[in-house]
């Protein structure tokens, strides 16, 4: 039986791969790192570890693991403690931590709405957001893309309890979402506002909070999800809101209630990140100063650029083979850039997808255009 079971993988396996469709596991040893989201560089930061063996030390009597999920052995102080300080940065009531964003996005949408309600999304929205709605006993549907008229025709439309879901920066084509305006609009139609601050994280606002708390409009937003994993350098994610969404998801979210936590020293790692982001502003500042050098430099070359004022940026070349073409030769050039492929995106609008990085420089911003012209 195994054999014919392995049969048939390989057979969809080879399905994939004459698609160029096959994913495969590769390091980027060596090569120059623009692809990560490493956006402030913490994960290579000498003194960001040096802090998390400060940690270590300083609190010998943590357990290596967590023994259970969180309603089980798995609670600790420090679990809670660490919850209730990011809440409060955040300027939030409460918050709950889950051991990744896509266990977050997917415990959050699968249980938070009901049959008869409504969850409008953009259609950009991330793959973990969509499996969340996969989920649901809601009805689900998308708006266009930033479409400020499309989302209020479809609030107008819309029965029961309506959440709209939005990311503040967007995963693919790095462009912020009209946050003030959303919100204005949910306000108007008394629709729960959902926003997934992923890729906001550690770079947007003066402070790395997010645009949420850039704008100051925490109150106009139901949930918010930050992710620990990217900017941070850490493990996990959590969702902001009220004490009583934090108790609903406590009960209801399947991903939380059955999973065993984080080990302690995540949680702590997760709260040193923050501290170590809040009193190291200059690493935004290296990063945005990156980013406006990174985009002047790029008005020449003979690909359409995406417009994208955020540490990801996109470099449009249409075919699943022209783009994996164009990765190769920069990764033969020392560069470790990756090619985003349909479907993952639209047809035709296959690109290489690149992240920017405090720790770049514009030495190798140059090499990176020279290749490219």
């Amino acid at each position: 039986m195994s054999k014919q079971i392995n049969h048939t993988l390989s057979h969809k396996l080879q399905s994939r791969a004459d698609r160029g469709l096959l994913r495969k596991l590769r390091t980027g040893d060596g090569l120059v790192d623009l692809c990560s989201n490493d956006y402030l560089g913490l994960a290579r930061d000498e003194k960001f570890k040096l802090l998390l063996l400060r940690l270590t030390v300083d609190f010998p009597d943590d357990m290596t693991g967590a023994t259970g999920s969180r309603l089980l052995a798995g609670n600790t102080q420090i679990a809670e403690g660490v919850e209730a300080e990011i809440a409060k940065i955040h300027k939030a009531e409460a918050g709950l931590i889950f051991n990744s964003g896509y266990d977050a996005n997917l415990g959050l949408f699968g249980c938070i709405a009901d049959e008869g309600d409504t969850i409008l999304y953009d259609e950009l929205v991330h793959a973990s957001i969509h499996d969340g709605l996969k989920l649901s006993k809601a009805n689900n549907i998308a708006f266009k893309h930033n479409d400020l008229g499309d989302l209020e025709e479809k609030l107008k439309q819309t029965h029961g309890q309506v959440f709209v879901s939005v990311e503040s920066v967007y995963s693919m084509d790095g462009d912020f979402a009209l946050l003030d305006e959303i919100a204005v609009l949910c306000e108007l139609h008394n629709a729960a506002l959902i926003v997934d601050e992923a890729h906001a994280t550690g770079f947007v606002g003066e402070t790395g909070l997010g645009l949420v708390n850039h704008l100051g409009i925490e109150d106009k937003c139901f949930a918010r999800l930050h992710t620990f994993g990217k900017a941070l350098a850490s493990h996990g994610a959590i969702i902001l809101g009220s004490n009583t969404l934090r108790n609903y998801l406590t009960n209801y979210a399947r991903p939380f209630i059955y999973s065993t936590a984080l080990p302690p020293h995540a949680y702590r790692q997760a709260l040193a990140a923050y501290w170590y982001m809040l009193g190291n502003h200059q690493k935004i500042e290296q990063l945005y100063s990156l980013i406006n050098y990174y985009r002047e430099k790029t008005k020449g070359l003979p690909y359409q650029v995406l417009d994208s004022p955020s540490a990801i940026q996109g470099i449009v070349v249409p075919g699943n083979a022209e783009v994996r073409a164009l990765a190769q030769k920069l990764e033969e050039k020392g560069f470790d850039t990756r090619p985003i492929v349909s479907p993952t995106i639209p047809k035709g609008a296959e690109r290489i997808r690149i992240c920017l990085h405090s720790f770049n420089t514009t030495a190798e911003i140059d090499r990176l255009i020279t290749e490219l012209k």
